[in-house]
């Protein structure tokens, strides 16, 4: 009985194909970017498991976790948080970061004098850029230091701020603030617009290449899919996807 060739040799090609598929696609996972996230001050990996959910349905390597913010002051936490993610990153993988408040200018001070391999765009949540008057204002009430910790009197305007302290930024950056509050009372304390905790104006940086307000209080800027969605957009092409566009 006769034979083709091709019919003896199906077997084999379709082995090696599925072969060859799988080693790319193995590849391809391997190489993809990583995101490191960075929470807030008082704040847990918890709260940034809805940005986690949704950068790993569209393909990211996610790195989400906790630091103790209200332990040390930002010299201490900024290597402490950044160095300990990244080394969960994919060996070679492109790294990018999304933060929320402190978790920004974490970033900030790390990068002034430190370098990271690889590294690609950064998106910050409301970070108080330019430090927050609520810190001016209220730093001093007994119990502060207790729930904000050493960072968090570094986040106010006076002499005492590191972000005031800190140069431009010479990375691709984003910056999201909100302009809704839940807490009218701090409000009062900073400039309009504002979130309840960092006024918009306060969130801008010098070298910052896109900016975006929404319409999100500072607590629960990173359960929106608004946010999450304009962050995805920014880390794939470097730019907010902006509402006239």
């Amino acid at each position: 009985m006769f034979i083709p060739d091709w019919a003896n040799k199906k077997p084999f090609t379709l082995s090696l194909f599925f072969a060859l598929a799988f080693n790319l696609c193995s590849q391809v996972q391997a190489q993809a970017d990583c995101v490191v996230l960075l929470h807030g001050l008082a704040r847990t990996s918890g709260a940034m498991k809805p940005v986690e959910r949704g950068l790993e349905e569209v393909g990211y390597q996610v790195v989400n976790i906790g630091y103790p913010s209200r332990k040390y002051e930002i010299a201490e936490l900024a290597p402490l948080a950044i160095e300990s993610a990244v080394d969960h990153c994919v060996e070679g993988s492109r790294v990018h970061f999304v933060t929320h408040s402190l978790g920004g200018i974490l970033v900030r001070y790390y990068l002034e004098d430190r370098e990271i391999a690889n590294l690609g765009r950064v998106v910050m949540l409301a970070p108080p850029n330019q430090g927050s008057e609520v810190v001016d204002s209220i730093g001093w009430i007994p119990g502060f230091d207790f729930f904000n910790g050493p960072a968090g009197k570094q986040l106010g305007t006076d002499e005492n701020s590191v972000p005031l302290s800190l140069g431009s930024v010479d990375f691709e950056l984003g910056v999201i603030a909100g302009t809704k509050t839940v807490n009218p009372i701090l409000s009062l304390y900073l400039e309009n617009p504002d979130d309840g905790k960092v006024s918009v104006e306060s969130t801008k940086v010098e070298g910052m290449q896109d900016f975006i307000e929404v319409s999100r209080s500072h607590t629960f800027l990173m359960r929106s899919s608004e946010v999450i969605d304009l962050s995805i957009s920014f880390l794939k092409t470097g730019k907010f996807t902006h509402p006239q566009e």
